[in-house]
């Protein structure tokens, strides 16, 4: 699928490509409108209304991903409810071989994610990702998420990047074209990121279900 010969780095997005997206999707669509409906005394119907449109509000903002704008925002303990919920946070079980593969290979293995630093480092305490890693970027950092041009100028900067030679890959198609438009050599997406939810389809990139093809073609360069 591709030349590894002409990637020395890969970025990797965090939630939905390296970890199953389903610990978020259930965090944010089940368990914060069912603690905001008790909390509210309102119907569970009302509470889903009320958060999807807070949620559209800010979407594709730094916000959005931002656990201290929804404390305030919500009035609820977002932090402690990841603690309560950390049981279902899980590595895709294709993801250590395939860090493991881009090392034996010697690639470049970045993270790159929208996370909040505290959920990043809850989602590390509880798998072995930060083995599978050489360096991390939340985009708290950089005052940017990944949508935007500015992030991407913050993290090829602080890491001395040559863009051409990395591959971006992430779950989000709209956070690949953003790669892309920085000059990013390649991308590509992931089409399971939640194990219990359908596949999505990707109109403009290369998408995969599974990291082995990749692993395997790898451990041959």
């Amino acid at each position: 699928m591709f030349d590894w010969n002409a990637i020395d780095t890969v970025l990797l997005d965090m939630d939905g490509t390296l970890l199953d997206l389903h610990f978020d999707n259930h965090f944010w669509l089940h368990l914060v409108p069912q603690q905001l409906s008790m909390q509210r005394q309102i119907s569970l119907d009302e509470a889903n209304t009320l958060v999807k449109q807070a949620y559209y509000d800010v979407v594709g903002t730094l916000d959005w991903y931002c656990l201290d704008y929804w404390q305030r925002y919500l009035q609820l303990d977002i932090l402690a409810l990841h603690h309560a919920s950390a049981d279902r946070i899980k590595l895709r079980q294709d993801s250590m071989p395939f860090l493991q593969a881009l090392a034996g290979a010697s690639k470049q293995r970045i993270l790159f994610t929208n996370a909040h630093p505290q959920s990043l480092a809850l989602k590390l305490t509880h798998t072995n990702l930060g083995h599978g890693l050489d360096k991390m970027l939340s985009s708290h950092e950089s005052g940017y998420p990944k949508e935007h041009p500015q992030f991407w100028q913050y993290a090829l900067t602080k890491f001395n990047l040559d863009p051409s030679r990395c591959l971006f890959i992430d779950d989000s198609e709209v956070i690949l074209a953003a790669s892309k438009k920085a000059g990013i050599g390649y991308q590509l997406g992931i089409k399971n990121p939640d194990s219990q939810k359908p596949h999505i389809e990707f109109a403009n990139f290369p998408a995969i279900t599974d990291y082995q093809p990749l692993s395997l073609a790898l451990n041959s360069v």
